[in-house]
């Protein structure tokens, strides 16, 4: 599959969309465009402050990988129902949206240590756009509003089905539409960019906004709208960008101090078109270069559609600063036309140099279907996958579709189109997630997301199916994959948090509600797993916990989760909700004591509860003992078994604790509201022994001159029947009988066994146990006679007397 290359890439470029924006940025050869890493600008900004890092833009970086892999603080191992919970919830858009079904679409942004209004306060702000057109500044550690911004400053309403200024109807389950794409956020200016969809006297417009994150201002030279971007085929065919027809899905891409912007069609084939536009983001603001307009790329000049939609992923971009993205469908036969010289890459993985132009792309063998059966790549987005040093094609991105196809491609020669099928053996791989869409031309609904890729594993999160990961090796994912035990429901992009290449977990939307799993595999490389969790196990899911403590609320389609910080934000439809660690009960002394039964621990059980971010008290919690009702007894108590504290002004409680009666080591449970639950265990150990008792053994019957089938026993107990250890008990025996041993100190039950060896002659043996101090016990037992048939011997049970 790997001996087929690309086409000249001279063939490609040569076709591009004549544009009428002439743009200087881009003037010079490639060449001279080789950009900085993706993560240059996360990398110079990073908070000084432990595990702050920024999530800056759409899936966290322009690989688009939606791996946050700073998170220090989220684990496996407290990732769960007792430690992991809903936070907080933050209402948007009260009373302001047109209508109840205004979702909110883009993913939240976070960044660290903001100083809000300048007022010398730092903050952690989760940022939050609306179809409202609102911007929302959110403390991301307590729930409160910093900040918020409308973009109806401009003048109109967000667009809306009832006055035809959003055509396509509910079918995408929402009447408003004000900003849909995720923003991104330049962290060396403080500015977020996005782009606003409004309606004003019945004309639709969209607006680049510039916000100052620190206020919500818009930034001077802010905003601008995006108006006059026409293409001229090279039919001659001119198409004119028109708001009313376009939507602005894909999240924003700040890459080199410019800002990149995909659309597509309100989601139905109307009169749009695919678009990529440009613009300089790094001329001084204010300056009449800031915000203009650089360049502009048209996926279909001549037949339209072919939209980049991408279920919200962002455009991508590799180290070289070259950008990807996947396209939608063209309405009518054959006009897939880019192989004889056409401008139309529908359903296509498009590559584009920093100036727009074409550098290269992959369009299955299958597009003609695809174009059929609305069968759309643009349901994902691009992949980009890091260097892998052991491919023979070491620069990759993983691409799919709706169909649920994968497609591994190397970006360098990404293999263009290859007619007639069955397969496209001019690229890296191709395969079908699940085996229903093993068809090529199938018309099955499998993918609504993106994958993401983490520890050399790329994991995708298909309609009604596992959740699947691939292994990569050698540049190709291996098959089969591992996955989940259970089928989930779709729609949505899986993410993960992880500390480097440890503590891996997974993130995905499911209906309603959020899961998280085990990201490591049972490949993993040594060394990055924890092998106390099974591959893709469970972890927690919002249904677990009782009385719908993390209730999850109905979410918009394709929306996807944000991970910073040791917490998880999702926006919903009409709200934020931040999910997160509970605050921790630490047991700073009295754990694991040993009392005598019916008496109180030696020392009382002290705990502090602190939050697990800052490490602050939790001042004024109340935390809930309990022993499972197994007969101890807490002081203060709330009932039997259980026992309430209150922390104190360091967030610290003690409370003393009564042993039960029956000796063993009992769990004691610490839990309470908006908190973590935590254990430590009470041993209470035997009293002195008061006497002995027969245990079992008694009344056996043997072949004379052979030994009793089962040991006889004796136990030592205290006042509450507890057996005692470390008792020393004697056995002997009359007509001759042996028993063997004749001494014995009780074990951990207070329990003493010795065998019996009968004497040669027909009696009745009585075995006599003693201690010193204690009445004697006696065990009757009887030596017989040999049958024909032999005598077999009554077998007792060890259940005591």
């Amino acid at each position: 599959m790997r001996n087929f290359l690309s086409r000249y890439v001279a063939k490609i470029r040569s076709g591009a969309a004549s544009r009428t924006i002439h743009q200087s940025m881009f003037s010079a050869s490639p060449a001279r465009n080789v950009c900085l890493t993706l993560l240059v600008v996360c990398i110079v900004l990073l908070s000084p402050s432990f595990a702050q890092q920024p999530f800056p833009t759409s899936r966290f970086d322009n690989a688009r990988d939606g791996a946050n892999t700073n998170e220090t603080l989220l684990t496996p191992s407290n990732v769960n129902k007792n430690s992991f919970g809903h936070l907080f919830s933050f209402p948007v858009d009260p009373g302001v949206a047109a209508s109840p079904n205004a979702d909110v679409m883009a993913q939240p942004l976070y960044m660290p240590n903001v100083n809000i209004l300048g007022q010398g306060t730092l903050y952690n702000v989760v940022y939050v756009v609306t179809m409202a057109d609102s911007v929302y500044a959110i403390d991301a550690d307590t729930g409160a509003q910093l900040w918020h911004a409308s973009m109806l400053n401009v003048g109109g309403t967000p667009a809306i089905v009832s006055d035809k200024t959003l055509p396509c109807g509910l079918g995408n389950g929402f009447d408003e539409e004000g900003i849909v794409g995720t923003p991104v956020i330049d962290t060396t200016t403080n500015t977020m960019y996005l782009v606003a969809k409004t309606a004003l006297n019945g004309t639709v417009r969209h607006h680049i906004h510039a916000l100052d994150i620190t206020s919500g201002n818009e930034q001077p030279g802010s905003p601008v709208q995006i108006t006059n971007i026409q293409t001229t085929s090279k039919k001659g065919h001119v198409t004119v960008f028109n708001s009313l027809h376009q939507k602005n899905r894909p999240g924003l891409l700040l890459l080199n101090g410019v800002l990149y912007m995909g659309f597509g069609s309100n989601g139905c084939n109307d009169q749009n078109s695919g678009w990529v536009l440009s613009y300089n983001a790094s001329a001084p603001m204010g300056s009449p270069e800031y915000l203009a307009p650089l360049a502009v790329f048209n996926t279909s000049p001549d037949w339209g559609l072919t939209s980049i939609w991408q279920a919200g992923t962002g455009l991508a971009a590799d180290e070289a600063g070259n950008i990807f993205f996947e396209t939608a469908e063209v309405a009518g036969v054959g006009h897939y036309d880019v192989p004889t010289g056409g401008q139309t890459y529908c359903n296509s993985v498009v590559k584009l140099y920093p100036d727009l132009t074409v550098f290269d792309y992959f369009t299955p063998w299958t597009v003609a279907y695809l174009n059929s059966n609305d069968l759309d790549l643009s349901s994902t987005g691009v992949l980009i996958l890091p260097y892998q040093g052991d491919s023979p094609t070491p620069n990759e991105l993983v691409a799919s579709g709706k169909q649920g196809w994968v497609y591994v491609l190397d970006r360098d020669l990404m293999g263009m189109y290859a007619p007639g099928g069955p397969s496209d053996p001019q690229i890296v791989q191709e395969f079908p997630l699940l085996e229903k869409s093993a068809n090529p031309e199938n018309d099955y609904n499998v993918q609504f997301g993106s994958a993401a890729y983490w520890n050399e594993t790329v994991y995708f999160a298909p309609d009604a199916s596992p959740l699947l990961a691939y292994r990569v090796s050698g540049g190709t994912l291996g098959i089969p994959p591992a996955a989940t035990a259970q089928k989930y429901s779709g729609s949505h992009s899986p993410s993960i948090s992880a500390n480097g290449k440890t503590n891996g977990i997974v993130w995905v939307i499911s209906g309603s509600e959020l899961l998280a799993f085990n990201a490591c595999t049972a490949s993993a490389p040594a060394g990055t797993c924890q092998n106390q969790y099974a591959p893709l196990q469970l972890l927690y899911s919002t249904i677990q916990a009782p009385n719908k403590r993390d209730a999850f609320p109905h979410v918009g389609h394709f929306v996807t989760q944000t991970v910073a910080d040791g917490k998880l934000f999702v926006a919903t439809q009409t709200s934020l909700e931040a999910y997160g660690l509970f605050p921790v009960v630490t047991v700073t002394l009295g754990s694991a004591q040993t009392a005598t039964v019916g008496t109180a621990l030696p020392n009382p059980i002290q705990i502090q509860v602190a939050n697990p971010y800052n490490g602050q008290p939790d001042v004024g919690a109340t935390v809930n003992f309990s022993d499972g009702g197994k007969g101890g007894v807490f002081s203060p108590s709330s009932g039997p078994g259980t026992g309430s504290v209150t922390t104190d002004a360091n967030g610290n409680a003690s409370i003393t604790y009564t042993v039960p009666q029956k000796s063993g080591t009992y769990t004691l449970t610490m839990s309470g509201t908006g908190f973590g639950t935590a254990t430590t265990t009470a041993t209470a150990a035997a009293a002195a022994a008061i006497k002995i008792i027969s245990y079992r053994g008694a009344k056996q019957t043997g072949t004379e001159g052979s030994i009793l089938p089962n040991p006889i026993v004796a136990q030592a107990q205290d006042t509450y029947k507890n057996g005692v250890p470390g008792v020393t008990i004697n056995f002997t025996a009359n007509n001759g009988a042996v028993p063997n041993p004749s001494s014995v100190v009780t074990d951990a039950k207070g329990l003493a066994r010795t065998t019996l060896q009968l004497p040669a002659t027909v009696s009745t043996v009585t075995v006599t146990a003693s201690s010193a101090g204690f009445k004697n016990v006696t065990f009757v037992e009887y030596s017989v006679a040999p049958t024909a048939t032999g005598v077999k011997s009554a077998v007792f049970t060890e259940t005591g007397q």
